[in-house]
């Protein structure tokens, strides 16, 4: 299916608040409002919010509507409350980036890689390893399983570009949930080889598990970080 489009909601609406269209402490215009622009259901500008809010850029306050709480400044490379490609993330950033792929293979899941990645033993999966540059610097290492029976016909080329791009455009996939853990962890041989650790004798390292809205892990990427460029930002909400 394409891109939900209370996503596509979320992006206009976060685009404009970042573009100073709606400013810091202004009220969104209202869910009617929203509505009629959008042609879409109560629901689906609801979860545009929702998402709004627990990104950082936007707080319900009952009774009075949806206040702009974003503020311009130094943004976050990357972010732990949202499902963010490192494509999206570098164009948010405004950073020249580049992916360069070191590794790319077919795998059978076995005990090692069960373990690892909780897929089940037997199913294929592509493994691919990809370092990320940005403004020229070598900063992260990414280990990607995905399985092939959800992710058909994976290249190198589309590897290079956007993985997630090519899930959501071309296969129409939706990726719905993402879980993840970080750690910190001593450097391999491919990290001193492929990043720039300026001496540092550890990466920081960030887990994720990846499932589409049928409630299928597709994806297991370990990320691999030079921990003098290593920074997540996340919004929290006391319930």
């Amino acid at each position: 299916m394409p891109k939900s489009k209370y996503r596509q909601i979320y992006h206009v609406l976060k685009e404009r608040i970042e573009n100073c269209e709606y400013n810091y402490k202004d009220l969104l215009p209202s869910e009617h409002m929203l509505i009629q622009e959008f042609d879409c259901s109560r629901n689906t500008v609801r979860r545009a919010i929702k998402d709004l809010c627990a990104g950082g850029y936007a707080q319900s306050i009952h009774g009075k509507g949806v206040r702009v709480i974003y503020q311009p400044g130094h943004p976050a490379q990357f972010t732990l409350s949202g499902i963010e490609s490192f494509t999206e993330a570098s164009k948010r950033n405004d950073l020249n980036y580049t992916t360069k792929v070191i590794l790319f293979s077919e795998l059978c899941v076995n005990d090692e890689i069960h373990t690892k990645t909780g897929m089940e033993k037997g199913k294929e999966v592509y493994y691919i390893q990809r370092v990320r540059i940005l403004d020229g610097v070598p900063l992260i290492i990414d280990h990607n399983y995905f399985l092939k029976e959800v992710v058909t016909s994976l290249s190198v080329e589309i590897a290079e570009e956007s993985i997630y791009r090519y899930l959501e455009e071309k296969l129409n996939i939706s990726i719905a949930t993402t879980k993840r853990v970080i750690t910190v962890e001593p450097v391999n041989e491919t990290d001193e080889t492929n990043l720039e650790l300026n001496g540092c004798n550890c990466v920081a390292v960030v887990s994720s598990s990846t499932y589409n809205d049928d409630g299928i892990m597709f994806e297991y990427t370990q990320s691999r970080h030079s921990p003098k460029h290593f920074e997540f930002h996340e919004v929290a909400q006391r319930i």
